[in-house]
């Protein structure tokens, strides 16, 4: 009879198999289909692949001139290294990044406020009030012609003042949907560098939500609060990738534009074939994203919320068994997420996925609700 692995200190297996998924993320090539979980610019995309084909131009001609392409090593690596003691110097600091992460007090006190058993519509719509993009989102949503049709009278009406928005939405679909605006907010999007990784991290954001949603709701958990915290879980993660995408895209820049200027043209097709570091930003990710879940939530003053407290288990406790009822819950959630998404790039066989399950505790009954749910788009009410 094999050992089992439930519940304790995180054997080696199952944190390569975890780490594989990240690395995808961040590195892997795949290209993702746009969808409605991520809406990014139509340009952007066109940029990406721009790049790309520029990129793949360069380094075939490079390949043809062994000066140039010493050329290109050297400089490249040059670059790499000014990116990386950037960012490791931004990372050293996370009062600094707090200023650049796009989470706020007044995002706190929304998501604080959808896990209580009366929310104050009033007192939530002043928050929302206080964040353009979220009462542009919502705003958008009511007026959009999928939600529309749901409204019983006078569909053809745009509806602009944010108290009826609301109303239209009602409570239990803002618990749902202010957290998932949220998270779009987090997310390092409008990097052309970052396009496929921002997909790939937002489906599996999304996968995450959705199956703690359910997990808690099966379990007669909070499903607010169980679902905010998983959405939570990828904000560390985005905070450094969009870190990493801001400082990478200064900086190549500004050596293009002097290389430009100085007519080099070996010099200028190497900065420009430099890629985005995606190795050493997922390293980078790997070493920060779980604790700077909860430090930037501390930072804003959070320290005591049920949604910070969650956080600093996931990112401080060694073992699953160690975990709260709600932290297990996120933990379990990402655990089918992972699973899921290897299953879907074919990187996760059986024995691996049955050892996921396993050291998390899924139960069957679990992995059955999990598996019945509508991860391509949050059902509302």
């Amino acid at each position: 009879m094999s050992k089992s692995v439930a519940g304790g200190v995180r054997p080696g297996v199952i944190i390569d198999i975890e780490h594989r998924l990240l690395k995808q993320l961040i590195v892997g090539k795949q290209k993702v289909a746009a969808s409605m979980f991520d809406e990014l610019d139509r340009e952007l995309e066109g940029d990406a692949n721009k790049l790309d084909i520029e990129r793949d131009a360069v380094l075939e001609r490079l390949t043809k001139q062994i000066q140039a392409k010493q050329v290109f090593e050297a400089v490249s690596a040059q670059l790499i290294t000014t990116v990386k003691t950037t960012l490791d110097n931004q990372l050293a600091s996370p009062e600094l990044l707090l200023k650049h992460s796009g989470i706020n007090e007044t995002q706190m006190l929304m998501l604080e406020a959808l896990h209580q058993k009366n929310i104050d519509l009033n007192r939530l719509r002043l928050l929302i009030t206080d964040l353009p993009w979220l009462c542009r989102d919502l705003t958008n949503m009511v007026n959009s012609p999928t939600f529309r049709h749901k409204r019983q009278q006078r569909s053809d009406i745009k509806v602009t003042d944010i108290k009826l928005v609301l109303n239209f939405i009602g409570v239990e679909n803002l618990r749902m949907l202010i957290p998932y605006y949220c998270l779009r907010n987090w997310l390092p999007t409008g990097h052309a560098n970052l396009l496929w990784t921002t997909r790939k991290l937002w489906r599996y954001a999304m996968i995450t939500g959705i199956a703690a949603k359910a997990l808690a709701q099966l379990n007669e958990q909070d499903i607010a609060l169980s679902y905010s915290c998983a959405l939570l879980y990828q904000l560390g993660a985005s905070v450094v990738l969009k870190n990493g995408a801001k400082v990478y895209e200064s900086i190549w820049g500004n050596w293009l534009r002097e290389a430009s200027a100085s007519r080099d043209k070996e010099l200028y097709d190497a900065v420009l074939a430099t890629e985005f570091p995606a190795e050493d930003v997922y390293q980078l990710v790997l070493l920060h994203s779980h604790q700077l879940n909860w430090q930037l939530l501390s930072l804003l003053n959070f320290g005591e919320s049920e949604l910070t407290t969650v956080q600093t288990e996931l990112g401080n406790h060694l073992s699953y068994s160690e975990l709260s009822t709600y932290g297990a819950i996120v933990a379990r959630a990402s655990c089918f997420a992972k699973v899921m998404m290897l299953e879907d790039m074919r990187m996760i066989d059986a024995k691996e996925k049955r050892l996921m399950y396993d050291y998390y505790e899924l139960s069957e009954q679990e992995v059955i609700r999990l598996k019945g749910q509508n991860y391509r788009k949050l059902d509302l009410i």
